[in-house]
């Protein structure tokens, strides 16, 4: 595979050597919109952090209270050496205590209950406010990825397959969710477990709390280890669940002509490489975590191994209290959960990290169209006089070598689509061109309409370069009908209206007269308001072609390009339509691409493109005179048609 269909297939270039924050960086500004409510969160998991700490000191009050402590969490034995400065200060900060009372038993109960409390209410809090934030970022990223979607050029979209799209927007946001919300909740509610509980545990017992903590530098050798194998096992996930995404998209949409074809089985099998492919890449993520969790389960055993060895120790020779030893395995307990939330959380930012990336690449895509050289004022209004010099273009995506758009496909210099195109068209006249399949001639028309960028000087409107137009302008101005019909899934009225902020029923019904499609709406159960189904599924072919010619006359355009658009009506229809259509052409430019010369006999000009250059031009009458490209075309048509009549 060359190295651009390599691009192609994962949906774009991949950054080398990028780490995961500089993935995730991409996530402050959609994080700095939201700082007071974040903070809010923060400061209740803050909170819920300090409030969690006091359960288990009351548990070991509780505990010496009972056993007849003189002090909490000071030694039982009298003269046994140990520093006990730190303890003396921790058991005067403990109000309320008297050996073997009840009332501090029943104080210290009640603080329980009361804490447990507090704690769950911030736990709620905190869950709301930060999941909350999640949500919005993620319908905030959402809506920035299809604003950045719309606006790309057709080059993104021949690189960048629809279905590995659409899962960079579903499964990849939902990865980076996690991070906004269960990551960073979690992510701060281990910090601050894990600080205040060891913070507590070195006044108990510094020495044993440096036992405790002998398995943390494993533990971050091996978060560190297993967090960088997940992340680029992650990403080839990814990855490949874009492909099957795509191929998923490509049979649903085309499944017409997989049935037609008899297809069936040969897709499935086409679907199962990928299929195992991505089975294959989770059960190596699988057996990496499996990997994990294990060793830092063994980890946390240890651990408590260790104060049960040492802290007996501790006990049994006078340097610990009952209470003080019961507060301290309590605080290991309460680490459980943040040293798994640790293998936890690192899976997830890992996850989320390489989705990330994968966004990044959509949400800094830069479109090559735009208005940066516009010169021209939005209001300014367009005349419709259309001029090419010296036209030369190669299709951008050439380099794909994919043998389309012009590609000679053996990995030579890309062909020139259109080469040394002159033409000047007149506001408000009608210029038609014809050529055979491949000429250039739909290339053309989306040159006009700046769909893909012609070369700098080489295409004018009314007298200026194209680019100076403010490209929205430009567009508005244009009423386009391309040769691939598609339809919403939407009524048939909007369909026909899209692209205007209101309409009336009048409006859509004058557009479809023109367009010859009124006759035919009326046979319809819900007329304008039925529904066409996904691509209009549910009209015939011409009934697609009619709807899509309405919308661009609706627009009111000052530049009319029907592409092809009369190839699925009969020639009675066509002259239908074209007879509707001459008052909707008189003072306004029209280019009407078409195979058929009954289409465009009656055109100002035509023009005849043939291997991406002019070879004829004239009226009709002229080109038949000459007996060149045009007439043949037409005496073969004329044969045609007597053929079908007799």
């Amino acid at each position: 595979m060359s190295t651009s269909a390599a691009v192609l297939r994962a949906g774009g270039p991949r950054k080398p050597g990028v780490s995961t924050w500089e993935n995730l960086r991409g996530l402050w500004p959609y994080l700095g919109r939201y700082t007071g409510t974040i903070a809010l969160g923060m400061v209740a998991l803050v909170i819920m952090g300090l409030i969690g700490v006091i359960v288990p000191l009351a548990t070991g009050i509780i505990t010496d209270t009972v056993a007849g402590s003189a002090r909490p969490f000071e030694q039982v034995a009298p003269g046994v050496t140990a520093d006990i400065g730190a303890l003396n200060r921790l058991s005067k900060l403990v109000p309320h205590y008297q050996p073997s009372s009840r009332g501090t038993l029943g104080f210290y109960c009640l603080v329980i209950v009361v804490c447990i409390a507090l704690k769950g209410l911030m736990s709620f809090l905190t869950r709301w406010v930060l999941i909350g934030v999640s949500r919005d970022i993620e319908f905030d990223i959402r809506s920035d990825l299809l604003d950045r979607l719309l606006v790309m050029e057709p080059e993104f979209y021949v690189r960048n397959r629809t279905g590995e799209l659409m899962s960079r927007a579903t499964n990849d946001l939902n990865a980076v969710r996690m991070v906004l919300g269960p990551g960073i909740m979690y992510t701060g509610t281990t910090v601050i477990t894990m600080v205040l509980s060891i913070f507590i545990l070195t006044i108990i017992s510094p020495s044993l709390t440096l036992w405790v903590l002998l398995p943390v530098p494993v533990v971050a050798f091996a978060v560190r280890h297993f967090g960088k194998v997940i992340h680029e096992l992650y990403e080839k996930i990814q990855a490949s669940l874009a492909t099957l995404s795509a191929k998923v998209q490509e049979n649903l949409s085309g499944v017409r002509v997989v049935r037609a074809y008899a297809q069936e089985e040969a897709e499935v099998r086409g679907f199962d490489e990928p299929n195992r492919e991505y089975v294959a890449k989770n059960m190596q993520l699988i057996k990496t975590w499996s990997m994990f969790m294990p060793s830092l389960t063994a980890l946390i055993g240890t651990t408590f191994l260790i104060v049960l060895w040492q802290g007996g120790y501790r006990y049994l020779h006078g340097q610990m209290s009952l209470g003080a030893l019961i507060t301290f395995n309590t605080y290991l307990g309460l680490l459980v959960w943040p040293m798994i939330a640790l293998g936890w959380v690192t899976n997830i930012f890992q996850r989320g990290a390489a989705s990330m990336g994968r966004l990044n690449y959509i949400l800094t895509a830069k479109p090559q169209i735009d208005d940066r050289t516009a010169k021209v004022s939005p209001e300014t209004r367009i005349e419709g006089t259309i001029e090419f010099r010296n036209l030369k273009f190669t299709y951008p995506t050439a380099d794909l070598n994919t043998g389309k758009n012009g590609v000679n496909g053996h990995g030579g210099e890309p062909k020139a689509v259109l080469e040394n195109i002159n033409l000047t068209i007149p506001a408000g006249s009608t210029v038609a061109i014809v050529g055979p399949t491949g000429s250039g001639k739909t290339t053309l028309a989306a040159l006009i309409a700046r769909l893909w960028d012609a070369p700098e000087g080489s295409i004018l409107i009314d007298g200026r370069p194209i680019r100076e137009w403010p490209v929205e302008s430009l567009r508005r101005a244009i009423g386009y009908v391309p040769q691939d019909t598609y339809l919403f899934t939407e009524s048939l009225g909007e369909n026909i209206a899209f692209g205007l902020e209101n309409f009336e029923l009048p409006q859509v019904r004058e557009a479809a007269q023109i367009a010859n499609l009124d006759s035919d709406v009326q046979d319809f159960a819900g007329q304008y308001q039925t529904m066409v189904g996904e691509r209009g599924i549910t009209l015939s072919g011409g009934q697609k072609q009619r709807t899509a010619i309405a919308r661009a006359v609706i627009r009111d355009p000052r530049i009319l390009i029907l592409d092809d658009s009369l190839s699925a009506v009969d020639t009675q229809t066509e002259e239908k339509i074209l007879g509707q259509l001459r008052g909707v052409m008189r003072g306004r430019t029209t280019i009407l691409i078409a195979h058929r010369t009954s289409t465009v006999r009656d055109a100002d000009q035509i023009v005849v493109i043939k291997d991406g250059g002019i070879v004829e031009r004239g009226t009709h009458d002229d080109l038949l005179a000459r007996g060149g490209y045009y007439a043949d075309l037409y005496q073969k048509q004329l044969l045609e048609e007597e053929l079908e009549r007799a």
